[in-house]
């Protein structure tokens, strides 16, 4: 068999639905023969950041990797930002490139480049993932192939680089096929732990969960849930845990964070018990003083990875253990056990919802109010399979008002936090699940990959697309207005935006802009029309709104501005 038939062939077995890229001539050979195998679905992107992203949104989605295809050269380093994207947002993804044939590479010459377009992008990318081949001959490409799946879902997920020179694509080979590891079974000392978090938890006048994005990446939220149930524990979120559990859900509390839902802040700093499941207690989890986010309550952590237990947060009871194991373990120490209700500490949290709305904490909004907006698109959007945030004050805004519905996503660039995410991830998203997606960006972050709105409207994609525009770059304007005396170059001084509305036009996708409160309702009811279509709303915002509550740095993250009593 020709080797890039294989390649067709072995993608095909893996159940991959579908392949993003953008042609270039060291992959055509990979490209035509996934044409001619027939069983995938190829979807030609206009950059491969934007392919890469799109990839991202599959194995976020599905939980099986997703593909995105380059050529040599600048196709594959353009994927470089998706895949450092997938490596610390734990996202299953097997990147494809094309190389110049063998006799072309420079090997241990000392020159820089032999071959037009060659480049090392195995070494560029070695340390954003999990691991990255060089396939110098056809009879070891099945073997990295089923390598490179494996590795992308074992353990935490994340990101592996298949660089195939184009002579190797065109050899003959045979396939091979090997065993997936068996799972190995649960390890005493889980179950010890889960012993020793429930032996605990018994003592706790006010204890909570935090879910982070590692319950979704290790295929857990069914078993996160009965969990929480069988506890009944409030649940507090990270930005990358927030669809953990629906937002309608009893248990759960909001987002807690730097720009977190102010009630969520104050539970987790009042809390004596705290779980953290998935989650790496980053700086904009815990806030820079550390110390203060300790405190005095017991913290039990469970990660998979052991660097990341006791790494910022220190003196914390740890588990290094897979969240899979770690649930199958609790559930059988729980089993038979009561559902202890804390009516006081449950009533104090209901107290501070009350206080601090989300929806009042920009008081002096002119005009749209963004919290108020994003109220009222979850609440049209209950046929979307996901909602995706760009990154910038809107991805802020979204993450602190967005409704949640049952089997809904939020999916955001979280470690990464690179602009231009959401749009191709939403092509991903809804071609991995067969239904319509939402995008809230920012007037930055939608111009980053804007050419994605031909793939878009090619296709017809069902993307219902929200551009919350302030005319600037807001998150690092708010940090200029902050510390540098509203000093605003690059963010409004030199920055710009253009018409969206006329831009959609352009692209032949229906589009409608709002400026007023009272056409909010109307408009999100015209983005709806026609679930089928792709459609964009240009809502104005304006330029001096924003994202608050917000926690200064070296303030602990009940201490939230604007200041209250």
């Amino acid at each position: 068999m020709k080797a890039s038939d294989y390649i067709a062939d072995f993608l095909h077995r893996q159940r991959v639905p579908v392949v993003f890229e953008m042609i270039g001539g060291m992959i055509t050979h990979i490209i035509d023969s996934i044409h001619q195998q027939g069983g995938i679905r190829i979807v030609s992107m206009h950059h491969e950041q934007a392919a890469g992203f799109a990839a991202e949104a599959v194995g976020r989605m599905s939980g099986i990797p997703g593909v995105a295809l380059a050529t040599s050269g600048p196709g594959a380093t353009n994927l470089v930002t998706a895949i450092g994207s997938c490596y610390f947002d734990s996202v299953p993804a097997v990147f494809i490139t094309g190389q110049v044939n063998t006799t072309e590479l420079s090997g241990d010459l000392a020159i820089r480049q032999q071959g037009f377009q060659e480049t090392d992008i195995v070494s560029i990318v070695k340390p954003i993932t999990k691991a990255a081949w060089l396939v110098k001959t056809a009879e070891e490409l099945p073997a990295i192939l089923e390598q490179a799946f494996r590795l992308a879902v074992e353990g935490r997920p994340g990101p592996v680089l298949v660089d195939i020179p184009m002579d190797v694509q065109r050899m003959e080979v045979e396939s091979l096929r090997s065993d997936f590891i068996n799972k190995k079974p649960i390890s005493a000392e889980t179950c010890e732990f889960a012993k020793r978090v429930f032996s605990s938890l018994e003592t706790a006048q006010k204890p909570l969960l935090l879910a982070g994005g590692g319950i979704r990446s290790a295929g857990v939220t069914a078993k996160f849930r009965e969990l929480a149930e069988l506890l009944n524990i409030p649940v507090v979120c990270s930005l990358m845990g927030l669809d953990a559990l629906p937002t309608a859900h009893p248990l759960k509390v909001g987002m807690i964070g730097t720009y977190g839902n102010r009630w969520a802040n104050q539970a987790m700093m009042e809390s004596d018990f705290m779980l953290v499941l998935g989650s790496r207690l980053d700086v904009r989890q815990t806030g820079a003083d550390v110390d203060g986010f300790k405190g005095s309550r017991q913290i039990f952590h469970v990660d998979c990875e052991s660097g990341q237990l006791n790494n910022r947060v220190t003196g914390c009871d740890v588990c290094c253990a897979e969240l899979s194991d770690f649930m199958e373990a609790s559930l059988l120490a729980l089993s038979g056990g009561t559902r202890r209700k804390r009516e006081t500490w449950e009533s104090w949290i209901a107290d501070k919802i009350i206080l601090s709305p989300d929806t009042e904490e920009l008081e002096s909004c002119k005009g749209i109010n963004p919290n108020r907006f994003i109220h009222a698109l979850s609440a049209a959007s209950t046929k979307a399979s996901a909602i995706l945030a760009d990154v910038g004050k809107h991805q802020m805004w979204a993450a602190q008002s967005v409704e949640i519905n049952e089997g809904q996503r939020f999916l955001v660039s979280g470690g990464m936090g690179s602009m231009g995410f959401a749009l191709p991830a939403a092509i991903g998203a809804t071609l991995s699940s067969g239904k319509p997606v939402v995008v809230v960006a920012g007037d930055g972050g939608m111009q980053c990959n804007i050419q994605e709105l031909e793939t878009i409207s090619l296709h017809k994609l069902p993307v219902k697309m929200v551009v919350l525009n302030n005319n600037s770059l807001g998150m690092v304007g708010q940090f200029q207005e902050e510390y540098f005396e509203s000093r605003m170059q690059s963010t409004i001084w030199g920055y710009s935006a253009p018409d969206f509305e006329a831009v959609a036009g352009a692209y032949r996708i229906s589009a409608k802009t709002i400026r007023t409160p009272q056409e909010i309702d109307a408009a999100i009811q015209w983005l709806w029309e026609d679930p089928s279509a792709p459609a964009l709303l240009n809502v104005i915002i304006d330029v001096d709104t924003k994202v608050f509550p917000k926690t200064s740095f070296g303030r602990l993250l009940n201490d939230m501005d604007p200041r209250r009593n």
